[in-house]
């Protein structure tokens, strides 16, 4: 093996952009690892405790782009090298023409683009919060992809905003749609009357891409980052969002997403909106419904259930709650032919990689089959005691920064999960394996094309010891997605995984099939 590192001197690409470009040259046959990451101490940490930081990389500064890699041969270094070049300058003129050009400073940007009324900020945490300052005071809203911003400094770039009459999406904000266009993790939606503000990025893609599904669509789609309701921060961004939207007359109806909210907050933002003339539905994982009957709000128990309040209310029509879009009966029998056909294999093992479908999967399949163990636990004795190994039931947010540091994000490079799917494989325990899919901009090209391969040879190796495995997965998209909905689900029930609807009714037949 042979790890070497590479400096690009005062060289800036986003987060996005890297991730990307290192997912493609992780697939290379001859790389073992490989990461593409600014300089900076952090990171140069991070390189360090996986073993990539090489005396060169130890020089680099905070403006510096670093090229580590581990290969197969030292012959390899070089084609992997000529790669990474390769994508950069791909990457550099795919816009073509003035887009071309890539701003060193927010002032370039702005002498650029003099009329632009919003800045995407994708920084190291350490330098995003001064950035988004200047954002701010120049008159412009901006969104923070960094995370890492000290919440201090988030709560005095909110109370600046709202001063300014502007908004702040982030820190740590994936995903919007604002006017029809995507930043950060999105997928591709049609226009439509129904407003989205969301504490949860995977949160915001699976409603909006549900109401997609639903023939419906979306007006804007405004990211707040996961931590605005909390008691620190007190949502300020997310009554902002409110205001928002109650003042655009494209917008009927607004659905209000959350992560588990401060119970203080959850209440203050109730008050906001119970006398409000739009029509409301509110998705706070963990909240209280009784808190919103209470105000008369209409509170939705997932995200699923979201977009369907949300589509009843606009259609004037009373919501029917179903557990399952197919029959019931149809859909028991199902899984019970699924529970005789695995046998012995009674846990299941959920390798998620967006943070609110985990979540979401944890509260359904903890009410149906009792405790899970987690990274993300409902319960601080049900926490994982390693990370990299299951305990009987058990869910994993691959997405988290215990995973993510110093690698790309699971919803585009999927080497990680593969590989804890195979080593799920091999347990003789473990019985079925759900999982997420997220499709739109940002996420891998082709998902099934990384996991086809992973899961024939899961089931390779369940048969090798006389068992078999169950598959089950939800796809977070739309047929307009680059990835396309209906191809991706193809290629996954051709390897033999059941696809559902949502990630919901994934969690609700897997319940099924492990009672």
């Amino acid at each position: 093996m042979t790890t070497r590192n590479i400096i690009k001197k005062n060289t800036y690409l986003d987060s996005i952009m890297l991730m990307s470009i290192s997912s493609t040259l992780k697939n290379l046959e001859s790389v073992e690892e490989v990461s593409t990451i600014m300089g900076t101490d952090a990171n140069k940490e991070i390189l360090k405790n996986s073993g990539l930081l090489t005396g060169v990389g130890k020089n680099a500064g905070a403006g510096d782009l670093i090229i580590a890699l581990r290969v197969k041969n030292e012959s390899d270094v070089k084609p992997v090298i000529d790669k990474a070049e390769e994508l950069f300058t791909r990457r550099a003129a795919e816009s073509g023409g003035e887009k071309d050009f890539v701003p060193i400073s927010y002032e370039s940007a702005v002498n650029f683009m003099p009329s632009a009324n919003i800045a995407v900020i994708s920084l190291p945490g350490r330098y995003a919060g001064r950035e988004a300052m200047a954002v701010l005071e120049s008159g412009r809203h901006v969104m923070i992809f960094s995370d890492n911003v000290p919440l201090e400094e988030e709560i005095q770039l909110k109370k600046r905003a709202r001063e300014l009459d502007l908004l702040v999406m982030g820190p740590d904000c994936g995903t919007a749609i604002l006017n029809g266009t995507a930043l950060g993790f999105a997928n591709v939606v049609r226009k439509g009357p129904i407003g989205i503000i969301g504490a949860s990025g995977t949160g915001i893609q699976e409603v909006t891409a549900l109401i997609h599904n639903k023939s419906h669509g979306i007006s804007q789609a405004i990211g707040l980052g996961g931590r605005d309701l909390s008691e620190e921060v007190g949502g300020i961004s997310m009554i902002q969002g409110i205001e928002a939207l109650e003042n655009d007359p494209e917008t009927e109806v607004i659905v209000l997403i959350s992560k588990p909210p401060a119970a203080k907050v959850a209440n203050k933002i109730f008050d906001v909106i119970r006398d409000l003339k739009k029509k409301y539905v509110v998705n706070f994982l963990k909240g209280d419904p009784a808190e919103a009957k209470k105000r008369k709000l209409l509170f939705a128990s997932g995200l699923e259930d979201a977009a369907e309040l949300a589509v009843s209310a606009l259609e004037n029509r009373d919501f029917i709650y179903r557990d399952f879009s197919d029959d019931e009966a149809k859909i028991k029998a199902q899984a019970g032919k699924e529970k005789a056909r695995i046998g012995t294999g009674k846990y299941v093992r959920g390798l998620f990689s967006g943070g609110t479908l985990a979540d979401e999967a944890l509260l359904i399949l903890s009410r149906e089959i009792g405790d899970i163990y987690s990274n993300i636990p409902l319960k601080k004795e049900l926490a994982l005691k390693d990370r990299v190994k299951s305990q009987h039931n058990t869910i994993v947010d691959l997405g988290e920064d215990e995973f993510t540091r110093g690698r790309p994000h699971p919803m585009i490079d999927y080497s990680l999960r593969c590989g804890r799917l195979l080593e799920e494989a091999e347990d003789p325990d473990c019985g079925v394996i759900l999982f997420d899919v997220v499709l739109g901009y940002g996420s891998h090209p082709d998902p099934a094309q990384a996991l086809v391969p992973a899961i024939d040879k899961a089931h390779k190796i369940a048969r090798d010891n006389g068992r078999n495995l169950a598959f089950v997965a939800s796809i977070t998209g739309t047929d307009r997605d680059p990835q396309n909905l209906s191809g991706q689900a193809a290629s996954l029930k051709n390897a033999g995984v059941t696809i559902l609807p949502s990630n919901a009714q994934a969690a609700r037949y897997t319940g099924l099939i492990v009672k």
